[in-house]
């Protein structure tokens, strides 16, 4: 896959925003109000900047990709229900930061009824605020505009003839539930994070080898994602040797890869504001030794589970049930736990060594969006839901009640999983999974690695 020579997938059509816009205002109560803002830019250290990334739920309503924006939508207002405010066109900035849009260009743009300048938002919000029973907005992740808006609403509220002030509803539930169904323009950029993320995973395998350090991999991974289009990874790339593979969220990637020891790499890029999230556990030296192998069949076998019990009908909760049974009849077969399988499953004795869940939404957020419980029930799957399934086992180095061999050992596998009106589809399935597959892989990097010793 020469993902390096594949051209930009095309992103999201401008008519999809505006239907997501209208689903949204469509469930909105009359006479009010709903206000989204944009990311704000994060400062790095004194005058440098991280790489601007928009807030997704911003993104996912407008496609405006910059900062210092506002988005309010107003349910039945006669000279359009859908306002955003942003930064005005200004040629000296431009010439620094790059170009803006404008309140003109964001119109056309992004389909939307009429665009203002940020700068004239104390004159306009106030009014819009005016009248209003309820106000759709989630309070506490944008302080400064938390207290903007106290102000105007206390203003209102102290004013001649004032109803009051409205009713705050937090905003995340109704956009949160219509961002869990992914459209086919959402899965299609998907399904391209997740080919990138597999060419990823594999162009590490082939440079694994005893003694190249953790960042050596993670600096492939990185590689391949930018070559592909894909300027940002979706989250800090987990590249753990050894032991390090035992630490569930480990980034540092500065130790040395030992001969003998596994290496769990977990990984993935964004590509146009959609997510991956693959994991990959393999032998540093490119072969499984027996104990190694014996868990990762197992760790396998509980992730196939999951992902046959990825059914539409099924509830949230099968697929990481069938992974525990999986797994539990695996580690009771091996000898590391004892006892009646249903016994060991309702004791939760699997926890000791299978300690967190099997996967999570994905989208826009590497731990995307949506309730995983509706009116205290798991939910249920439909299409249009993805989601990763990633097993793992975890042995402590220092647990003596395993034998020798086992200890120190940490393995996990993670897809990316789609749930179609057709079924579950496996979108990073181009990442070598299973052992044949990961040792053939490897293998692959030593021959080039000895034929390029030869050359020199």
């Amino acid at each position: 896959m020469a993902v390096g020579r594949k051209g930009p997938a095309a992103g999201i059509a401008k008519a999809e925003y505006a239907r997501r816009r209208a689903h949204l205002i469509a469930g909105l109560a009359p006479d009010s109000l709903a206000i989204v803002p944009a990311a704000r830019e994060q400062l790095r250290s004194r005058d440098t900047y991280f790489p601007f990334r928009q807030d997704s739920d911003f993104l996912y309503l407008t496609g405006f990709n910059e900062p210092e924006a506002l988005l309010v939508l107003v349910p039945g207002r006669d000279q359009g229900e859908e306002l955003l405010f942003c930064r005005e066109r200004d040629a000296e900035k431009e010439m620094w930061d790059g170009p803006r849009l404008g309140p003109e260009r964001a119109v056309e743009r992004c389909g939307l009824c009429d665009a203002f300048p940020i700068g004239d938002l104390d004159d306009i919000l106030p009014g819009l605020l005016e009248g209003r029973e309820r106000i759709y907005y989630t309070m506490g992740r944008f302080p400064q505009l938390d207290r903007r808006l106290q102000h105007y609403l206390q203003a209102l509220d102290g004013a001649p003839g004032s109803a009051g002030a409205p009713e705050m509803v937090d905003l995340d539930r109704q956009l949160h539930d219509l961002r869990l169904y992914k459209s086919a323009q959402e899965l299609r950029l998907m399904r391209r994070a997740a080919g990138i993320t597999a060419e990823a995973h594999r162009r590490a395998m082939l440079a694994c080898r005893p003694g190249v350090y953790e960042y050596t991999l993670e600096a492939e991974l990185l590689r391949t994602f930018v070559a592909a289009g894909a300027r940002q990874p979706a989250y800090p790339s987990i590249v753990g040797g050894g032991r390090n593979a035992l630490v569930m969220h480990y980034c540092s990637n500065d130790a040395a890869l030992k001969n003998g020891d596994l290496v769990l790499v977990d990984a993935g890029c964004e590509y146009r504001g959609y997510a991956a999230d693959v994991t990959r556990t393999y032998p540093v030296n490119g072969r499984f030794s027996g104990a190694q192998r014996a868990l990762y069949e197992i760790v396998l076998a509980a992730q196939r589970a999951a992902i046959d019990a990825i059914r539409i009908g099924n509830h949230w909760d099968q697929p990481h049930m069938a992974s525990v049974r999986t797994m539990t009849e695996g580690l009771a077969e091996l000898g590391l736990l004892r006892g009646e399988i249903d016994g060991l499953i309702e004791s939760g004795a699997y926890r000791r060594f299978y300690m967190h869940r099997a996967g999570h939404w994905l989208g826009m957020d590497v731990h995307d969006v949506g309730d995983y419980r509706v009116h205290g029930q798991w939910r249920q799957l439909e299409a249009g839901m993805a989601m990763t399934v990633e097993p793992g086992l975890y042995i402590a180095a220092d647990d003596r009640k395993v034998p020798e061999k086992f200890r120190g050992i940490g393995i996990r596998i993670e897809d990316d999983v789609a749930l179609t009106k057709d079924g579950a589809q496996v979108l990073s399935a181009a990442a070598p999974r299973t052992i044949a597959e990961i040792e053939d892989t490897m293998r692959q990097g030593t021959e080039e690695t000895q034929l390029q010793g030869e050359l020199w």
